[in-house]
């Protein structure tokens, strides 16, 4: 038994209803609402053969069929049709990015409740990682006696500070000094270099060598340590809102993988270009999201890095206007980290 042309036609009229609505779908649905134009008998005859072929399952307590999670991956691989956005929607999501663009934080932090808003699923972004970034500029400003910030700038745009201990006498003009020289020394190195041009710089140094220390602790910490904020959550809720997650033990076990953040930066991180990749409930690898889809793609930022923004939503998810909002988004989180550089 294959599947013919008939047997496509059929299918797809069940999952877009099913998306829609989350009910098992009869026959006599099909017949009448999607414009398949076959009789309810013979809808029915396929609906039994598509369920032999694993792609739909009855439910006990009804005579419907929903899809199956073979059935989503062939829709998603040979079926769907992205939706576009309109030209308003477009401009809306661009704007409020470009309105959040003080720091690299703040504009993924916006991106991701932009994502959340516009698909009405709980959206996931993986910040470039930090301890691949390169530093662009370092100060230290006095801010009272023997105290300074150590400011921090990436060649991302990414600003991170640190109070640190100074030694006692020594002034402003003393601490450009320097900022300068370890700017000259660290511009444009990724963590690892910095840390053996700092170990060159402890080496060498005839004085300030806590000062040094100090600040190289800082910048691994605020860098490469738990500091880094490097995945943001937005719309954690909003599967709440979806039948699927109306039984309450399944919720509590969908928040609890969205609070380790080390399982969703694992189940979203991905490499490649801007293209959309589509995990389907049991492909995720984690059983308490068996129910559910991942969407994912890139973003850059510039050549140096780059991280990833996800949609997690039922396997029902409306999979055209998730991929277009991730693909648009994508590339206007890429233009507005880039233009920071």
């Amino acid at each position: 038994m294959r599947l013919d042309e008939r047997k496509f036609m059929i299918l797809q009229a069940i999952i877009d209803d099913y998306i829609t609505t989350a009910m098992p779908v009869g026959s006599r649905t099909i017949s009448r609402k999607s414009g398949v134009g076959f009789s309810p008998a013979t809808i029915r005859n396929e609906m039994s053969d598509l369920e032999e072929l694993g792609y739909l399952d009855q439910p006990h307590t009804s005579a419907g069929r929903v899809p199956s999670v073979k059935a989503y991956r062939l829709y998603v691989d040979h079926l769907l049709k992205v939706a576009r956005l309109s030209g308003e929607e477009r401009k809306r999501m661009q704007e409020h990015l470009n309105r959040r663009s003080e720091q690299v934080e703040s504009v993924i932090r916006s991106a991701a409740n932009v994502l959340s808003d516009a698909t009405r699923y709980t959206s996931v972004i993986v910040a470039p990682k930090l301890g691949a970034l390169r530093i662009k500029h370092v100060q230290l400003v006095p801010v009272a006696e023997r105290t300074a910030l150590l400011i921090i700038v990436t060649n991302a745009g990414i600003v991170k500070d640190a109070v640190i201990h100074i030694p006692e006498g020594l002034d402003a003009d003393h601490l450009y000094n320097i900022s300068r020289m370890l700017t000259e020394k660290l511009a444009d190195k990724p963590l690892d270099a910095v840390r053996q041009t700092f170990a060159e710089l402890l080496r060498d140094a005839e004085s300030n060598r806590r000062l040094l220390g100090d600040a190289l602790n800082a910048i691994e910490q605020k860098l490469g340590g738990q500091d880094a904020v490097d995945v943001v959550i937005g719309g954690g809720a909003n599967l709440l809102n979806y039948p699927e997650y109306s039984d309450v033990e399944k919720a509590k076990s969908f928040f609890a993988v969205l609070e380790s953040k080390e399982t969703i930066r694992k189940l979203v991180s991905r490499d490649g270009g801007m293209e959309v990749t589509i995990r389907i409930g049991p492909e995720n690898g984690v059983p308490e999201l068996k129910d559910c889809s991942i969407v994912t793609a890139s973003y850059r930022v510039g050549d140096d890095a780059g991280g990833t923004l996800g949609i997690i939503g039922p396997t029902r998810m409306n999979y055209n206007r998730v991929i277009s909002v991730l693909d648009f988004m994508g590339r206007a989180l890429s233009e507005v980290l880039s233009d920071r550089k």
